[in-house]
């Protein structure tokens, strides 16, 4: 079968350190932390007082006040990033073919603080079921991608990928699959998530798998220092248009980058802990480079799960060692969740935007809050730490991986026509 060629041609972000690509670039590229003590709800009992939240952001800029109240802002998200990243793409609505064009996205818990709501709300009241009409509609995961469908008229396939942090990732996994095979033009994929909220804290300490750095929020998230001691709760979303080559180039649209291989795996082990020796994170990154077709030393960047636990940053990169070997130490590996936190199913996205942006502009983000060397991570490793890294990428890796084992690994090219 001849494959077709799958290119990328926008992008659109709403996260903690930036609400368009430009300011998530700059804040990026400058290793600003996003991370602040929790405004959303009062946070003072919880273990966790701090998250990465999106800053400045009121619906009443992007929505009516009534079309505000039918969506949990994890959708909201969904469609602010979506609507930067078509416009960038510059697609002509009324010239399109849009049965041709489709919306896979990817969530992995979708509308928790509308669920949150309409449960506190029964509880509050008689007993008498009570409950808001929008209160499915609102929740669903797969409610995103439906809003972004019909507010651009896009008529072919439509879903929402759902395996917890690796969402996003499987998502756009799919889309570039779809692409290829020739049944779309178009996809709008990326992924979107909202959970900084009571139940979503509470949930994630209970778990003890969030850092309590509550004296020093902004170094939290501290991926690979030997303090590190949890993640740091995010929100938001990133949105990805994925186009077929000849379709982008006859339209005359700008093109960041070739989107060349996707893997996927499961580590089989453990609902929320990794591999030790990172098995299922190297098969899936092995995955990947065989479905592109390149060798491990073709690989420049690779921008890690790296979530700032103290299992899973170890695995990781046990893994990147075994499946590059030699080459390990001149490839910049980074993690941009030092600064945006974790996204859970939108992490994916952002992050991938993330390894697009720094392939364009030849400058890797730093890992950022690393003070702390730790002896169980190989030394010869360049983690690009505290200081952002200029290098050119031809080939630039995004690793993502989610409670029940679920790794994705998604490879991006600099376009050389």
């Amino acid at each position: 079968m001849n494959l077709k060629r799958v290119v990328v041609t926008g992008l659109g972000a709403l996260t903690p350190i930036g609400n368009t690509i430009e300011e998530y670039w700059e804040a990026l590229r400058t290793g600003k932390s996003g991370c602040a003590p929790v405004t959303h709800y009062d946070a003072e009992k919880f273990k966790t007082k701090f998250a990465c939240e999106v800053k400045n952001y009121n619906p009443i800029d992007y929505f009516d006040r009534k079309e505000a109240r039918k969506l949990d802002k994890f959708a909201q998200f969904a469609i602010v990033a979506s609507e930067e990243a078509i416009k960038d793409a510059a697609i002509d609505l009324a010239t399109v073919d849009k049965f041709r064009i489709g919306v896979i996205w990817g969530a992995g818990i979708g509308g928790i603080e509308t669920f949150q709501q309409e449960v506190l709300n029964y509880a509050a009241g008689d007993g008498t079921p009570r409950f808001n009409p929008f209160f499915i509609p609102k929740m669903i995961a797969d409610i995103a991608p439906g809003h972004i469908s019909i507010r651009n008229g896009f008529m072919g396939p439509n879903y929402t990928t759902v395996s917890a942090c690796a969402s996003s990732a499987n998502a756009m996994i799919d889309a570039f699959t779809y692409i290829r095979l020739g049944h779309c033009d178009m996809i709008v994929t990326g992924g979107s998530e909202a959970a900084v909220t009571i139940a979503g804290m509470g949930g994630f300490n209970a778990m003890h798998a969030l850092s309590t750095r509550n004296e020093s929020p902004e170094t939290a998230s501290r991926p690979f220092d030997a303090t590190r001691d949890g993640f740091v709760l995010g929100e938001g979303g990133g949105a990805l248009i994925l186009e077929e080559y000849e379709h982008a180039k006859a339209r005359g649209a700008k093109i960041y980058a070739e989107v060349v291989g996707g893997g996927m795996s499961s580590d089989a082990y453990h609902m929320t802990a990794p591999h030790p020796e990172g098995i299922g994170v190297e098969r899936v990154m092995l995955n990947c480079l065989q479905d592109a077709g390149i060798k491990p030393e073709d690989v420049d960047a690779i921008n890690t799960h790296g979530t700032s636990t103290p299992l899973g940053d170890v695995a990781e990169l046990k893994a990147i060692t075994k499946v590059f070997g030699d080459h390990a130490p001149n490839i910049n590996i980074n993690s941009t969740k030092s600064m945006t936190g974790h996204l859970l199913g939108a992490a994916g996205a952002i992050e991938a935007i993330a390894s697009i942006l720094a392939m364009e502009h030849g400058i890797v983000p730093p890992t950022i809050n690393h003070t702390t060397v730790d002896e169980s991570i190989d030394p010869s490793l360049n983690l690009t730490l505290n200081k952002a890294q200029k290098r050119e990428i031809k080939y630039a890796m995004s690793n993502t991986f989610g409670f029940g084992g679920h790794n994705a690994c998604v490879l991006f090219k600099k376009l050389d026509e």
